[in-house]
């Protein structure tokens, strides 16, 4: 199971005000309501996210993400925020983030990606698309935003960002923070930046600090699991390539640095099979883009790999016995 820091779930306690009961949500999830923050203190995804819909259960977190995410600053993030801020203009700090946010996350995967506008810096969380997670991702994006103010002599202002999951009921808060066009339901979490802004000299840019702060982070790193389970790292790279289609193991296997051997090898060791986790990786992508209601089942048909809603409707209806129609009706609920 993937772990955050209990740094988010602190912050999201505080922003979510006194319409909540912030001491026994805290407990419950595992954390000392009157002891330290400290940003290494971990817990499980699950847990984070089980918080989150409690919190969205008795107040209005629509723009809850964005205030918590605007309130994140560069020093509560220890090592990696101090080298955030040392390195010489934005694109080194998004790449430190690509590289080091395994030191607060072990759910969450950063790319940078080149755009034709620019850069997208895209935030990879595999699982399903419950509220939790979404209010998470929403968080992230902003905080992205709010660190890199922090640093840039200039306002930075993304051109756009893309948000995988529907709309929230009100997009006001989101378009004002972020000051340009917020697409969702865009297939992806992203921030489209331009290589202006990319380019912008941090304030506390510095060569020798940043050399000091790296090495202190390599050695973190190598102190942790020296990678996320490989059954949990095949899932998200199965769901990333499952739009163009039933993935093969051999094109899967590469992404991940193996041969196609030594993965089916390392899968057989833990009991699975690549043709298995692929079945169960549509199962769970598809039982959660159907609870979202943000696509259409010929979407949803695509975006699991299968060419025609009809295959679609017959493999889902093995897999949990009912038509996908009639579990999206059931899970809206009388």
């Amino acid at each position: 199971m993937g772990q955050v820091t209990s740094l988010f779930a602190r912050k999201m306690v505080a922003a979510a005000g006194a319409g909540i009961d912030g001491a026994a949500l805290l407990a419950a999830a595992g954390i000392d309501p009157d002891g330290p923050w400290e940003p290494a203190a971990m817990i499980p995804a699950d847990t984070y996210y089980d918080m989150l819909e409690r919190i969205a259960a008795q107040v209005d977190a629509t723009d809850l993400p964005v205030r918590v995410g605007a309130a994140m600053r560069c020093d509560e993030y220890g090592a990696l925020g101090l080298a955030w801020k040392a390195a010489r203009d934005l694109r080194g700090s998004l790449s430190r983030v690509e590289r080091y946010a395994r030191l607060w996350t072990s759910v969450v995967r950063y790319e940078l990606r080149p755009d034709p506008r620019g850069m997208l810096y895209i935030l990879h969380r595999p699982g399903e698309r419950r509220l939790g997670l979404r209010l998470s991702n929403e968080t992230t994006l902003v905080a992205t935003i709010a660190l890199a103010r922090q640093v840039s002599p200039q306002p930075v202002i993304p051109v756009e960002v893309l948000v995988g999951h529907p709309a929230p009921k009100s997009l006001a808060a989101h378009a004002e923070w972020f000051g340009c066009p917020v697409r969702f339901d865009a297939g992806l979490d992203a921030i489209v930046l331009s290589p202006e802004t990319l380019a912008q000299p941090n304030i506390l840019g510095d060569e020798g600090i940043s050399r000091y702060l790296i090495g202190h982070l390599d050695a973190a790193l190598a102190e942790i699991a020296d990678d996320p389970p490989l059954v949990d790292r095949a899932r998200d790279a199965i769901a990333q390539a499952l739009s163009e289609g039933s993935p093969k193991m051999d094109d899967i296997a590469r992404g991940l640095g193996l041969s196609a051997r030594t993965f089916h090898r390392r899968l057989a060791e833990q009991g699975r099979r690549f043709q298995t986790l692929t079945e169960e990786t549509r199962r769970d992508l598809a039982m959660g883009l159907l609870r979202d209601n943000g696509h259409s089942l010929a979407e949803i048909a695509f975006l699991t790999g299968f060419s025609e809603q009809s295959a679609f409707t017959r493999a889902f209806r093995r897999w949990v016995g009912t038509t996908p129609a009639s579990y999206r009706k059931a899970c809206r609920g009388p």
